[in-house]
């Protein structure tokens, strides 16, 4: 038993650092999704979502056909009903993070959207009655002193809806991992399928059928939804069965620092000091609880994370 034990681990350990890298190269991958909304030329935020769910729905079923087969229908409806609600939850908080984009900067965004982890602790805590620890605890009040930097900084200088919309953003993505890790005996990645069938819908709606841009939007569209994420996500989903909650939660951190990076030196948005001070904050919390976690190593039942969008 022992030696059959030290072969797992050792096999486990040999897994850990393609999964490093598969994290990083996942982060990088998604971080472009702001420079990519910043680069549009005409298309509405409706269209973009219409047509980038398109191609991420593409993706999905191929991928999802290629894995199942012809048990690929049924690996959908064995989500059950709380699958198709945390689809349903993805696909709004997709829906409402371009929105968020397109009234606030990228820098505000990504740092918001740093807030995930927390929100999602709470809401364990409330919905699955898992116990925060102290550390955890001090974590939150000093994320929520950044998104309170952030967010009065939006107030006085009229992005309060940009700021809103990606707190809101937050919340919907936390509800998506909350069920998720309620679910954690399914195979839950046709919520994906949900989340861009319910975006192509309400975006056609929203915008009365009129979808149709130009072909630089469009090809930008489906290099987001189609390559963009769909790489992240197959990346996301092969690294988190090797890395601990930690692990995946410091390198995703990738993805907020860089977003407006990427968008500050192609297109010239500097983030305000206030953003930085406040995404600072957020961050440096994130980081320095990730990096606790991590050194105590693994433990029973912790949480692996979410995918980003």
């Amino acid at each position: 038993m022992n030696d059959a034990a030290a072969a797992a681990n050792s096999t486990a350990d040999s897994w850990r650092r393609p999964a490093m890298l598969c994290m990083v190269l996942s982060s990088v991958i998604i971080s472009f999704g702001g420079l990519i909304i910043r680069s549009m030329e005409t298309a509405l935020p409706w269209q973009i979502n219409f047509h980038r769910s398109v191609a991420l729905f593409g993706v999905v079923s191929v991928y999802l056909a290629l894995r199942f087969g012809k048990r690929a229908p049924a690996a959908v409806r064995d989500i059950g009903a709380q699958g198709f609600i945390a689809g349903l939850m993805l696909g709004a908080a997709g829906m409402f993070f371009l929105q968020a984009l397109t009234h606030t900067t990228v820098a505000n965004t990504m740092f918001i959207l740093g807030a995930i982890p927390f929100f999602a602790a709470l809401l364990a805590r409330i919905f699955l009655k898992e116990k925060l620890n102290r550390a955890t605890l001090v974590t939150m009040c000093a994320a929520a002193t950044g998104l309170g930097v952030m967010v009065f900084e939006g107030v006085t200088i009229g992005s309060a809806k940009g700021n809103a919309l990606a707190l809101l953003t937050a919340l919907l993505f936390a509800l998506y991992a909350v069920i998720l890790r309620g679910n954690r005996h399914r195979e839950m990645l046709p919520t994906l399928l949900i989340s861009a069938v319910a975006i192509v819908i309400v975006s056609a709606l929203m915008q009365g059928g009129a979808v149709r841009v130009s072909m630089h939007d469009l090809a930008l569209s489906y290099l987001w939804g189609g390559a963009v994420a769909g790489a992240g996500h197959y990346l996301y989903i092969a690294a988190s069965r090797h890395l601990l909650a930690a692990e995946i939660t410091l390198f995703m951190l990738l993805e907020f620092a860089l977003s407006p990076v990427w968008v500050w030196w192609a297109v010239g948005e500097q983030p305000s000091a206030w953003t930085l001070i406040g995404g600072v904050l957020i961050m440096a919390a994130v980081a320095a609880r990730a990096t606790v976690e991590l050194l105590r190593g693994p433990r029973p039942g912790r949480f692996r994370g979410t995918p980003p969008v």
